[in-house]
Formats: C-alpha cells, structure tokens, sequence
C-alpha cells in the first residue's frame, strides 16, 4: 500500500538538486540552526541548507570568535538538526583548528559528522590552499562546501573582520575550490563586484553571505535575522524579526504576574 502525497516526506536537498538549481536559475536559501527546535521550523519553511555553523560559539556560547568551539560541541548540535531536518541539506563546519591539521585527521571529522549525525555535508574555510584536502575528503566520500573570502577562523591573522576585495585571489580560490571537487562555495563579506567575479567563475552554486546578490543563494545566521541577538549586527543581515524584545517583554509579563499572584491562575492549576 502506498502512502498518500500528504503523508510522503518532501524530496530531500542534495548536492545533485543544488546543482540543477543553479543550472535552472532557482535561487538556494541557507540559514544556521543549533537546536532540534529551531531547525524543526526552519525545515518546514523550506529553507534550502541548514548550516551548524561554528558561529554558535559565538551566537550561542557567547565567545567574541569562532575559534573556541570543539568539534564534540558541534556534533553534539549537528545530531538534533540532523534529526530535526526532513527536507533541507545540513552543512556542518569543520571548526578550528580540524580544517588546518593534518589531512587524514579532517577526513576524520568529516567522517564523525556523516557517522554520528544524520548531516550530509560539511564546511571547510579556504580556497585554493584548501583543494589537496578538499579533494582528500571528497575522494573519501564526504561532501565538502568550500568557504572564501573572510574566514572568520583567521580572525587573528587578518587583525580583525574586513571586506575583501582581491578580485583575483579570490577568484583564484572558489575556481581550485570546484576543480578540487567541492559541490558549493560560501562566499563572504566581499565587495559586490567580487561575489559577482567568484559566480561567473564557476558552475557550483555560490552562496554569499556580505557578497551582494549576484551569488546563488544566500546565507545568514538565524540569531542575526530574527533579532536574538545583542550587541553589534553585521550591515549584510537584514533583520526580519525582533525576537529579543519578545523575550524580554514575556519575561517581564512572567514575573510581574508571579509577583501579583495572578500566575498560576485556575487555568493553570489542577
């Protein structure tokens, strides 16, 4: 007995369906998920590519850079979005300093996220430094996006966050990227001629982040888009919601009805 439409679960996002949307002109949708929850609502939207970003070390561990997340601490996360994910492709990063070690230890990492998680890929920063083990990795079966442009792992190199706009280095980089068999490149904080450079360079889809809109798809950190953040918010993320003062006003509705004895009322009582 078949199942009804309704009842089947949506075609899954893989590297082929990637590719013929970019090949058809569909633009690809990207966003961060740390949590069972928030990937549960992000996948029903339909997005595209979930990605556990390192960026929880900072949006959820509250550190002031990637670096100090763990590769255990991101399995941990990649294993209830994995869970939570229906429909979209999880992109897992490969966190400091596991993408600059040696090369059969990344492939390694890489194993653990398609071993331990339901993930189907992972995220590696850098370009054309990068193609002997983005190449490694894919030959050994594991999906690899590149990542070009900043590289917010290489924060303390750079001397901080800038934009880049090395048209030929970049350019240079998302080209060995694809020749070494990566199936997409995230593409970030470049200047808009630069993102519109790395596109037309090669054929696997291109997602930016800060790159203008030239690119594929595009990616932001979920926290950055729906406003659960605090502090200093990057000029490329357009906030769609305000979930912080929701939050805040909630709470202060939660002890102020503590306070007045209102809660628990009868409807909460048994």
């Amino acid at each position: 007995m078949t199942k009804p439409e309704s009842l089947k679960p949506p075609p899954r996002v893989t590297t082929r369906s990637l590719a013929k949307m970019r090949r058809d002109g569909q633009s690809i949708s990207m966003l961060t998920a740390y949590d069972y929850p928030t990937a549960e609502i992000l996948d029903r939207a339909g997005i595209d590519i979930l990605l556990v970003g390192d960026s929880l070390a900072m949006v959820v561990q509250g550190h002031d850079t990637t670096l100090p997340v763990t590769m255990d601490q991101l399995i941990y996360h990649a294993e209830m979005v994995g869970r939570a994910a229906k429909r979209a492709m999880v992109v897992v990063d490969l966190p400091f300093p596991e993408g600059q070690l040696e090369i059969m230890r990344t492939v390694a990492c890489g194993a653990r996220v398609l071993k331990e998680t339901k993930c189907h890929a992972v995220k590696l920063e850098g370009g054309a430094e990068q193609a002997g083990r983005i190449e490694t990795m894919v030959t050994a079966g594991i999906p690899v996006m590149a990542h070009v442009g900043l590289r917010p792992q290489n924060v303390h190199v750079e001397g901080g966050y800038r934009v880049k706009r090395e048209i030929k280095t970049l350019v240079n980089d998302a080209v060995a990227a694809e020749n070494a068999g990566a199936f997409a490149v995230l593409v970030e904080c470049v200047s808009t001629e630069v993102g519109q450079a790395i596109n037309d360079a090669v054929n696997v889809p291109t997602i930016g982040i800060g790159a203008g809109g030239a690119t594929t798809g595009q990616v932001l950190v979920t926290n950055d888009l729906i406003g659960l953040t605090s502090g200093y918010s990057p000029k490329f993320v357009r906030k769609m919601a305000d979930v912080s003062t929701t939050i805040y006003e909630a709470a202060i509705q939660y002890r102020d009805a503590i306070a007045d004895n209102t809660f628990p009322g009868d409807a909460e009582s048994f």
